[in-house]
C-alpha cells in the first residue's frame, strides 16, 4: 500500500446508500377457507295424501380460494467475510483463495460492481480497524476514509460502467506465486502483512469471457482483502478499471506493497 501525497475529497456520500435495502417482509398469508359440503337429508315419510314434491336442496356453492400472498422482493445483501477480525491482532497466516471467506469477499465485490453500490463491497475491503494497526502515520483512519475507501468507491463506479447487465462472475484468479510478506517498516507500516498484486476477476458476458484486475490484495489474520481496486496511486481523482481484457487477462506483475 503506497501512500499518495495527493489530497482526496473527505466527504463521502455513500454512507446511506445501503439503507432501506433490507428485504420487505410479506404479511402473514391468509388461511384458505375450506369449501363446506352440504349433507343429503332422509327421504320424506309416505302418507295417503300425496306429498308435495320435495324441493331439491340447493347445491353447495363453490368457495373461491383465497388469493396467494404477494411474493416478497428479495433485496441483495452482502455476505459476511470475517466480522470483527480487524480489531484483533495480525497473524502470519497466508490466506487461501479457496476459503469461504475469500469466496464471500469476491461475491460481495462482484455485487458492488454489478449494482454500482460500493457499500456492498465493504466486507471485502481492508478493515479500517486493521488499517489503524498497520499504518505508522498520523490519523490512519482519516487516510483510510479519504483516500483508500474514496478511491475504492470511484473504482467500483468505473467497473460498473464496464460490466454489462446480466454479466455473471466466473472465477477470481489470484497469483499466489507472487504473494510476498511485507515486513514492518516498509511502506510506512508498523505491522506486516501478505500482499499479492494483479488478481483477475473473470466474468461471462453475452457468452464471452472477460476480466479486469484487482490492483492489490493484502491480508489480515489469514484473509485476503481488497485495498486497491483500480490502481494503487492515481494522478487525478477519477475511477479506474485495472487492465480490462477479453478473456482472463494476465495476473500480476509481482511486487509492490
Amino acid at each position: 500500500m503506497r501512500l499518495s501525497r495527493q489530497a482526496t475529497p473527505a466527504a463521502l456520500i455513500i454512507a446511506t446508500l445501503l439503507a432501506g435495502c433490507g428485504a420487505s417482509s410479506p404479511g402473514p398469508p391468509s388461511s384458505t377457507p375450506r369449501a363446506s359440503v352440504t349433507g343429503i337429508g332422509s327421504p320424506p315419510a309416505q302418507s295417503a295424501t300425496p306429498a308435495p314434491s320435495a324441493t331439491p336442496a340447493p347445491s353447495a356453492t363453490p368457495t373461491a380460494s383465497a388469493a396467494p400472498p404477494p411474493t416478497a422482493t428479495v433485496s441483495p445483501a452482502a455476505l459476511p467475510v470475517a466480522p470483527g477480525a480487524g480489531a484483533r491482532p495480525q497473524t502470519r497466516a497466508l490466506p487461501s483463495p479457496d476459503s469461504a471467506a475469500f469466496h464471500n469477499a469476491m461475491t460481495d465485490l462482484w455485487l458492488a460492481v454489478t449494482t454500482g453500490n460500493p457499500r456492498f463491497g465493504l466486507p471485502a475491503f481492508f478493515p479500517v480497524a486493521a488499517y489503524k494497526q498497520v499504518k505508522a502515520i498520523p490519523y490512519p483512519a482519516a487516510d483510510w476514509q479519504d483516500r483508500l475507501w474514496y478511491d475504492f468507491t470511484l473504482d467500483v463506479h468505473a467497473a460498473h460502467g464496464l460490466v454489462g447487465p446480466g454479466a455473471r462472475l466466473a472465477r477470481v484468479i489470484v497469483p499466489m506465486s507472487d504473494a510476498a510478506w511485507v515486513n514492518p517498516g516498509a511502506c510506512y507500516n508498523s505491522v506486516g502483512y501478505w500482499h499479492v498484486p494483479g488478481a483477475r476477476v473473470v466474468y461471462q458476458e453475452h457468452g464471452q469471457e472477460r476480466s479486469f484486475g484487482i490492483a492489490s490484495l493484502i491480508s489480515w489474520r489469514g484473509v485476503w482483502y481488497v485495498v486497491h481496486l483500480g490502481a494503487v496511486t492515481r494522478n487525478v481523482v477519477t475511477g479506474i478499471v485495472d487492465q480490462p481484457a477479453a478473456g482472463p487477462g494476465v495476473p500480476g506483475p509481482p511486487g509492490g506493497c
